[in-house]
């Protein structure tokens, strides 16, 4: 039988405070998708860890991200042995056992931390039987459009994700993607696996964008202020809830859904710098 067990899923926090964050009921696990910090300063050090103290969760799982680049030599001191990923399986204080896949890499021309090269493959090999798939960066078409309207996310991830099929999917890296959907499969993986041919879009859903949230210059004035009057009630609540449990008839589906978040933090704009949690 499953055991409820609650998330908590936050990304790219770049050394920055989260306002009410540490107000958040108490969750069973928080997952931290990568980039604490943003220059390796002290300080940003400091609040990171403040950051992760103040979250009241008895499981907390934290990943790298391209931004913490000084943490970067001893993963690859460790390439060898493959200590640059997590695949296990975690026993929980509420009795759950939580199968756990995690990889802070991300496709990028630059010279960051924990990054390959976009023309170069890189193995995301996510076994079958995965609750939680933690990512820094996010799989090809699912929220992952740039403010320049194109797809970032890496195609590779997207096709492991697809084989895997996990209940959960987390990331960030792509902060004006921000947001939630759940995802329902196709019956059968294509040979190359991508957003056009593997999903069963009529019987997906989008939760929560940027979109549903930020005025839009085609809105009508009354579209505006509602989305005012929600991001006010979302706001003072601190974060965004969503609920898939047998208690309100919305369980996901093993190995035909699954739950992918994008929990960037650090907004793009002046007018939004903060997404929720």
């Amino acid at each position: 039988m499953d055991i409820e067990t609650r998330f908590l899923i936050l990304s790219d926090t770049h050394g920055e405070v989260v306002p009410g964050v540490a107000e958040i009921p108490t969750v069973d696990v928080a997952i931290h998708c990568g980039d604490l910090i943003d220059e390796s300063k002290i300080e940003e050090f400091r609040k990171a860890i403040d950051l992760l103290k103040s979250i009241q969760a008895p499981l907390k799982l934290v990943i790298a991200g391209n931004h913490d680049f000084t943490l970067d030599k001893p993963i690859f001191q460790n390439k060898v042995t493959g200590n640059e990923t997590l695949d296990t399986a975690l026993k929980m204080e509420n009795g759950a056992v939580l199968k756990v896949y995690a990889s802070p890499y991300t496709p990028s021309l630059s010279d960051w931390g924990f990054q390959f090269h976009p023309d170069k493959d890189h193995d995301f090999a996510i076994p079958g039987g995965i609750d939680v798939v933690i990512a820094h960066g996010p799989p090809h078409g699912i929220l992952d459009y740039t403010d320049g309207e194109q797809r970032a996310g890496y195609p590779g991830l997207f096709g492991s994700v697809a084989r895997s099929r996990p209940k959960l999917h987390c990331f960030g890296h792509i902060h004006e993607g921000w947001g939630a959907r759940l995802v329902t499969w196709r019956k059968d993986v294509s040979q190359t696996p991508s957003h056009f041919t593997d999903i069963e879009n009529n019987e997906s859903k989008v939760i929560e964008k940027l979109s549903t949230m930020k005025k839009l210059k085609a809105d009508m004035e009354e579209l505006v202020e509602e989305k005012a009057r929600k991001r006010s009630n979302l706001h003072c609540e601190g974060y965004i809830r969503t609920s898939h449990s047998t208690r309100n008839g919305c369980l996901i589906r093993t190995g035909f859904q699954t739950l992918f978040v994008n929990a960037a933090i650090q907004g793009t704009t002046d007018e939004y710098p903060t997404q929720l949690p």
